[in-house]
């Protein structure tokens, strides 16, 4: 008889890290969620995660319009990005509050990754995945407001949205020059809200 593999060989020929998507729901070049989302992702890299961040402004998409759909189909961009959301194990976002609300480009952006290109809903690039979800604001709330929409639509979605989140208030005096948090026991935090994603993303990967 055929002697079987070790259980520690199996587990370590079907390891693999974690993979996580980031990005900032902002096109603003200086955005402050932009400088927040990359030290969160420093937390993701050094618990072993693969990386990949995404601008944007770099996939500029149409309003949503059903007409344009049936006529014109998906604009390029569309599936570029669910290339990106498709391969990922979890998802890095942060968020700027618009009037208290969730920012129009994020809110688009999901609507046309909804859409198949048979012109129907289509969630398959957002199922089963997990999410941590973050804010920078001027104001005094940090974003908290639209954060609640956010996690909301992610979770409508198929995400689970991990209960823990940050918020950065008066971020104008949060950030210097290089983009670095001028208070390093608060970054130590938002990289620690990464790592925790990377960490839950590569447990659900056994």
């Amino acid at each position: 008889m055929d002697s079987l593999p070790f259980v520690e060989d199996v587990q370590l020929s079907e390891h693999r890290k974690a993979r996580i998507l980031a990005f900032a729901a902002s096109a603003r070049s200086d955005s402050f969620n932009k400088k927040l989302v990359r030290i969160a992702l420093r937390g993701c890299e050094n618990s072993g995660a693969t990386v990949t961040y995404v601008d944007l402004r770099d996939y500029p998409l149409p309003l949503y319009d059903g007409d344009d759909e049936a006529a014109n189909g998906l604009p390029e961009n569309v599936e570029k990005l669910r290339v990106f959301f498709r391969e990922c194990d979890g998802l890095l976002l942060a968020s700027p509050e618009y009037n208290g609300f969730l920012p129009p480009l994020l809110k688009n952006t999901l609507d046309w990754l909804s859409r198949s290109p048979e012109a129907q809903p289509d969630l398959s690039a957002f199922s089963g995945k997990v999410a941590v979800i973050m804010a920078a604001s001027p104001g005094p709330l940090g974003g908290l407001r639209g954060l609640r929409g956010v996690r909301e639509l992610l979770t409508n979605l198929g995400f689970t949205v991990l209960p823990s989140q940050i918020t950065v208030r008066s971020a104008f005096k949060e950030f210097d020059e290089t983009g670095e948090m001028v208070d390093a026991a608060r970054a130590k935090q938002v990289e620690a809200l990464g790592a925790e994603l990377a960490e839950t993303a590569a447990k659900l990967l056994v």
